[in-house]
């Protein structure tokens, strides 16, 4: 995980408490979090239905994750976590129909307009289209949700780059 530059004069306790939280986001995400907004990952860890995405999206089985999560979507379409990781799914499986990609990203961030995950993947999935402005529309509302930094907006930010690297004006 890259740390932000530090800027000379801080005071030590910010440099502490940056230190702190980006140690206890680490923490969270390695425990099985690491995609909703506040108070999110908790409750997203426990679930069985995002337990079986994960471990299916481990294994890079797109079938698997996509079957599963348009089931429980049925049944409960006002989840931000099961769109999220369905688009997740449907965009980095084979012949990705990303009008359905782009739509359950749009749910997600109707449901939980502050998903982290749902920013970082709406973000890399415009880079996919060739959309750079909307890509960077997600990095910005990225950068207002993480006040210390985070790592969706680490990843967002390093894709930007590359992108434009290689897409020279």
């Amino acid at each position: 995980m890259m740390m932000k530059k530090q800027v000379p004069n801080r005071l030590n306790w910010q440099n502490l408490l940056t230190a702190c939280l980006l140690c206890a986001s680490s923490a969270a995400f390695a425990a099985g979090g690491g995609g909703g907004g506040a108070g999110g990952e908790e409750k997203a860890s426990a679930d069985p239905v995002i337990a079986a995405a994960k471990a299916a999206i481990e294994k890079k089985d797109w079938a698997a994750a996509q079957a599963g999560l348009k089931q429980a979507l049925s049944g409960n379409s006002n989840n931000a976590d099961y769109h999220n990781l369905y688009a997740y799914s449907l965009r980095k499986g084979p012949n990705p129909d990303m009008a359905a990609v782009f739509s359950h990203y749009a749910d997600a961030l109707r449901i939980d307009p502050k998903h982290r995950g749902a920013h970082e993947y709406s973000g890399e999935a415009y880079l996919m289209a060739g959309d750079l402005p909307k890509a960077k529309e997600h990095l910005a509302a990225l950068d207002r949700l993480c006040t210390f930094g985070c790592e969706e907006y680490t990843d967002l930010k390093k894709a930007v780059a590359q992108y434009e690297a290689s897409h020279p004006r």
